[in-house]
């Protein structure tokens, strides 16, 4: 049998009846007794009308008459099943022993009882009620028929109280006969499953013993049938069942995840979002283990992976002494997974450390084109950067901030770690305002993506607050997010929030595009800075409040935090120990080097010296681990080639083409030149304003009566682009 024809008629509410009449009138009968979903649906198809229970006489009279499924249902219903049910009383009659002339008049009374009752109701009470007659009564007196019909009504009418009990074992004692038969055939499809009590009584509200197990079993071995079978489930009273075998499911794939691989895998297989119970929790920490797995293994050097690797297992430690305080049956065994993945990974780590110690690798903990996080050992602290900022958040005058700087000079770096440097009083809650908030359709999705943020940045700082949903949010976006902000205070006790917000200029793009209301969102941020003392707001940005006028006008009174190079002292560091036991020394004439060519542009360091450690990792392990002056200059061509997109940027996206003419001209005059002021007058009709721009952008300074570039870096670009 095709298994796609087979799946068509079974695990599903809309069987098709047997084209065999007397076959098909006794499936009716099945489906009125144990299935009326299929019954239901069964009219639906004959006749919409016929599921408000509309009678079949009626609806010949309306001349629906040419519908010959309405015939077939019609002489199923009201002569087919009452013969056969009549024939049935008989035969028992017939054991019992009664006369035959008791039996022929009992068939023949209770035959005009069931016509008579379907003439006068719908066709689902008419076929019942004949059925019921024809079955129960004989040729009785009219009292008994009436006494006997009301006993048998008041049965029905409780029925569904006391039939579940009543059928209970002996549907476990027949599901479990299935699941033996299935067990011993392998669950070779067709499968018996579909025998089970779950796919034919809809009346029984009990949970079926054993029905997940049987049901995981059927998922595991015959994935067709166990598809349709979950599928059919998940809308049925036993729905129970689809989520335990969920959670089998789950358990089974984080038990099969041997090597790190495959648990940086997990995460995308894991139906922990759709399911609704306490190993909810349970599933979403493998799945955050699995994400940071992933994490770690992409980082670009073996150091990096071993710094993220050992994270990694720090957050599998903290969480097993979290599941060694509960002993349910689910916790048991995901405690048992869990300490099978801090094995691997730890094992994987040790390997990772003997390999490189083998090789006598130089591991470069540069992290270039993406911020650091408070976990990541090489972030610099800004020491006079996070004084200024705790300054300024100490003012009465509650100012807004704006910490502005170019790109990559380590802002968003700064807004992870600012925890570090600020007190323990002052809660940082960091908002990317390039992600989901300026991405929402709407200011219900802007509010609920901020206040996701806000919470997810909080429990960083071990402040739990408390959610807001999106329903809260629909009917009134901006008054729900105040009643939210008031219980947030209520959370911070004596503490303050400071509220960062960075890239703010993506969001001034959704506003000019229409998508949010330029009053509704930047009044709701004046209003928050006025009137909630517990809240400190921080913008960050590569542009300056005063080129976006829309903001001034609503911020007052921004105080500026300008982030530019690192000092000396940190670039040093930086490049000499960047972290503890750094293993690659650096002639003196080298270092100088290198804080030339960058200036101490944070990125720009991170970019040459991940280069240069590449470069040596390639030579002898004799002259390995001292860096030359010519290892700095060879270095710088495979700079520009990783760091290509960061100069990119800067060509075509943060100068014009005045500019860049302009760039190209003053790098061509050669390393530390300065080009005069009335020579670029004469060569550039726009001169005066580009240089502006320029000098906004940190890419020229000037210097007497003329300007040079101020990363050598940069400008042996522009001499790449002559």
């Amino acid at each position: 049998m095709p298994t796609s024809g087979f799946l068509r008629n079974v695990y599903t509410h809309k069987p098709e009846q047997n084209s065999n009449l007397i076959l098909g009138s006794l499936q009716l009968l099945f489906w009125l007794l144990f299935r009326p979903s299929a019954w239901r649906n069964h009219l639906k198809t004959i006749d919409l009308a016929l599921y408000t229970d509309s009678s079949l006489i009626t609806l010949l009279k309306h001349r629906r008459w040419r519908n010959v499924e309405l015939w077939r249902l019609l002489i199923q219903g009201y002569f087919i099943l009452p013969i056969l049910v009549n024939l049935l009383s008989g035969l028992v009659l017939c054991i019992l022993g009664k006369p035959i002339a008791t039996i022929v008049m009992s068939m023949v009374v209770s035959m005009g009882a069931g016509t008579a009752f379907g003439m006068a109701v719908g066709v689902t009470k008419g076929i019942a009620v004949s059925v019921v007659i024809g079955a129960t009564f004989g040729v009785s007196k009219g009292v008994a028929i009436s006494l006997a019909f009301c006993i048998v009504a008041g049965m029905g009418v409780t029925i569904n109280s006391w039939r579940s009990f009543f059928f209970f074992p002996f549907l476990t004692v027949w599901n479990y006969l299935l699941y033996i038969l299935d067990k011993r055939r392998n669950a070779k499809s067709p499968c018996l499953f579909r025998y089970h009590s779950a796919f034919w009584d809809e009346y029984q509200r009990l949970h079926l013993f054993g029905l997940d197990e049987y049901l995981l079993f059927i998922i595991e071995y015959n994935q067709v049938e166990g598809k349709a079978a979950l599928k059919y489930l998940s809308t049925s009273p036993q729905r129970w069942a689809v989520q335990a075998a969920q959670i089998g499911l789950d358990a089974h794939s984080l038990e099969r995840c041997t090597d790190v691989e495959a648990i940086r895998q997990a995460h995308r297989s894991l139906a922990n979002g759709e399911l609704e119970s306490p190993v909810r929790t349970l599933l979403n920490i493998f799945s955050r283990i699995s994400n940071d797995l992933d994490a770690a293994l992409n980082q670009v050097s073996t150091y990096n992976q071993r710094l993220a690797l050992r994270a990694v297992t720090d957050s599998l430690e903290g969480y097993l002494q979290e599941l060694t305080r509960n002993s349910d049956k689910y916790t048991i065994r995901f405690r048992l997974i869990a300490k099978s993945w801090r094995e691997i990974i730890a094992n994987y780590r040790e390997e990772l450390e003997k390999a490189t110690e083998l090789r006598q690798e130089i591991d470069s903990p540069y992290i270039i084109g993406i911020p650091l996080t408070q976990e990541q050992e090489i972030f610099t602290a800004r020491n006079d950067i996070g004084t200024r900022i705790e300054q300024l958040l100490l003012d009465r005058r509650r100012p807004p901030l704006l910490l502005y700087g170019q790109r990559r000079m380590g802002k968003t770096s700064l807004l992870n770690n600012l925890g570090k440097l600020l007190p323990n009083t002052i809660i940082p809650m960091f908002v990317d305002l390039q992600g989901a908030p300026s991405s929402a359709s709407d200011h219900a999705g802007f509010l609920y993506n901020l206040a996701r943020e806000m919470v997810k940045s909080a429990k960083k700082q071990s402040v739990t607050l408390p959610p807001l949903t999106r329903e809260a949010l629909t009917p009134d976006p901006f008054t729900s997010f105040d009643e939210w902000l008031d219980t947030v205070e209520q959370k911070l006790e004596q503490n303050t929030a400071l509220l960062m917000l960075d890239e703010f200029e993506v969001l001034d793009s959704a506003i000019s595009k229409g998508r949010f209301d330029e009053q509704d969102i930047l009044g709701m941020l004046r209003h928050l800075i006025q009137h909630r003392p517990r809240f400190k707001v921080m913008l960050a940005g590569s542009h300056t409040i005063a080129e976006y006028q829309r903001w001034a006008s609503y911020l007052i009174n921004v105080q500026v935090v300008h982030i530019s190079y690192l000092k000396e002292a940190e670039a040093r560091q930086l490049i000499e120990r960047p972290v503890k036991d750094f293993t690659l020394r650096y002639e003196p004439d080298a270092v100088e080097r290198v804080l030339k060519l960058t200036r101490c542009h944070p990125f720009l360091v991170q970019l040459l010296c991940a280069e240069i450690i590449a470069l040596k990792n390639e030579q002898d392990p004799s002259v390995r681990r001292l860096a030359t002056l010519a290892d700095v200059e060879a270095a710088i061509p495979e700079a520009f080639k990783s760091g290509s997109l960061f100069f990119a940027d800067i060509q075509n996206n943060q100068v014009d083409e005045h500019g860049r003419a302009i760039l190209r001209f003053i790098a061509a005059q050669g390393e530390g030149a300065i080009a005069p002021h009335q020579t670029l007058s004469q060569q550039f009709p726009h001169a005066d304003i580009t240089r502006k721009l320029l000098l906004q952008r940190e890419l020229i300074e000037e210097v007497g009566e003329g300007d040079r570039f101020q990363v050598e870096l940069i400008r042996r670009w522009f001499t790449l682009e002559q």
